[in-house]
């Protein structure tokens, strides 16, 4: 482990003033208060490249162990580390205290996002795009050291029952509906977008979405259908409404299912859709298509031979079945700041794991498409109108909570774009099913 841990590649320099970080996007207001200048880097020697006593030493090696990112760090007593003084900087972090960077430094998944909400650290420049290089640095280098494992194992998730379940959902989505108004579409879809012409909003975006799970189901007037996790209803009511189908849809989150249901009575409806507060454990009865929209992550990997026996019982002969999840190409836990701040028990699976819901149950897997910049898009529009409102989110919640959705959306937007996320959709049916398309002409 010596050579994650020599400090090389990594260049710093005592002069003053700082310049700030050039950037498309300008700084948000608290982050620009801190701002101070920055020299340039280029042409630094001498030894105040090695000066800076443990912490300064901490934080190179972090950088060398993350494949030297092409970004800077200012420490509390203005000297500035260069991760890659050959490439232009994505971004500055700054820090206000060593105690933060002997943390950031050990721990850094979790750390860097429970500092930066704390206000303990600035990022001058645009975060997303920080993250980006920062990621992309860390997927370049593979696997951590064990100390950075240990912690990630101490931070797992624990297993998903029904009444851990829901509380993980109340934790998130019972925030408040007026919250996610603020910058979710107009029909409050929470989850990726499908952006079949660069030139959509997001609203068109979230509509192409649902048709495409709709085309990829082969949806006809009068089928019965079963959504696991509904969110807020959009698309059970969108099925119903433009296929003619009967929807029961299932959610265990409390404001999720009241304004559902009320939609689907002021949009008359209700003889199509029944939305059902119930985890999908409890799901019964029969359909003739299966979908699971953005719920896989809520379930816990240990729980999908149990999922896929639940849709082995209700799912038809000739029935087929989508199921729709962020992943990852590699099985690994998700970030542990992401895991406790704001998903509580969430995982994001590898197609490894999710096989654990087809193989014990015939399940033939018929189409996957990974629409993970599809994602990033979307998640540029959420984040773009989160900024808009953020004086809204600072009225009813602080400041506290604006940094961390900021970092949160920010961060999930730089995960798609460096692939270090994926977006899986997944088309399955019986293994003895011959009612299955042909070609994939009923996408277009």
């Amino acid at each position: 482990m010596s050579d994650l841990f020599d400090g090389r590649g990594a260049t710093s320099t005592t002069e003053s003033p700082r310049q700030p970080e050039s950037s498309s996007t300008a700084p948000s207001p608290d982050t620009a208060a801190t701002n101070r200048s920055l020299p340039p880097l280029e042409g630094v020697k001498g030894s105040a490249s090695r000066g800076g006593g443990t912490a300064a030493r901490l934080i190179r090696r972090l950088l060398v162990r993350m494949d030297r990112p092409a970004i800077r760090v200012a420490l509390p007593d203005g000297q500035v580390i260069s991760g890659n003084p050959s490439e232009a900087s994505a971004g500055t972090v700054v820090f206000h205290d060593r105690r933060t960077m002997l943390a950031i430094a050990v721990d850094p998944m979790f750390q860097f996002g429970e500092a930066y909400s704390d206000g303990r650290i600035e990022v001058e420049g645009d975060l997303a795009r920080f993250l980006e290089v920062v990621y992309r640095g860390m997927n370049r280098a593979g696997t951590q050291p064990l100390h950075q494992r240990f912690w990630q194992w101490l931070r797992r998730p624990r297993p998903t029952t029904i009444r851990r379940a829901q509380e993980n959902i109340h934790h998130h989505y019972d925030i408040g509906n007026d919250f996610y108004r603020l910058w979710l579409d107009e029909q409050l879809l929470y989850t990726c977008a499908y952006f079949a012409r660069a030139e959509m909003s997001l609203e068109e975006a979230q509509i192409a979405k649902m048709d495409h799970v709709c085309r990829k189901l082969r949806l006809q007037s009068g089928m019965e259908v079963i959504e696991a996790g509904c969110g807020w209803g959009s698309l059970a009511i969108h099925m119903a409404r433009h296929y003619g189908v009967r929807v029961r849809a299932f959610n265990i989150s409390k404001e999720q299912i009241t304004w559902a249901r009320q939609r689907a009575s002021h949009e008359g409806l209700t003889g199509q859709v029944e939305f059902i507060q119930d985890d999908w454990r409890n799901i019964r009865g029969r359909c003739d298509a299966f979908a699971s929209v953005g719920m896989l992550e809520h379930v816990g990997v240990g729980n999908y031979p149990r999922l896929g026996r639940m849709i082995r019982e209700t799912l038809r002969p000739e029935g087929l079945g989508l199921i729709h999840s962020i992943g990852q190409n590699v099985a690994y836990p998700l970030n542990a700041w992401i895991e406790r701040r704001i998903f509580p028990g969430a995982c994001a699976p590898a197609p490894s794991q999710i096989s654990r819901i087809f193989e014990p149950h015939g399940f033939s897997v018929l189409d996957v498409e990974n629409l993970r910049l599809h994602y990033a898009e979307t998640l540029r529009h959420w984040l773009a109108r989160y900024e808009r409102n953020e004086h809204v989110v600072r009225e009813q919640f602080g400041e506290k909570f604006v940094r961390i959705w900021r970092f949160y959306l920010s961060g999930s937007m730089a995960a798609f774009e460096s692939g270090s996320l994926q977006l899986f959709q997944i088309v399955f049916a019986h293994g003895a099913s011959n009612n299955v398309p042909a070609t994939r002409d009923h996408l277009s």
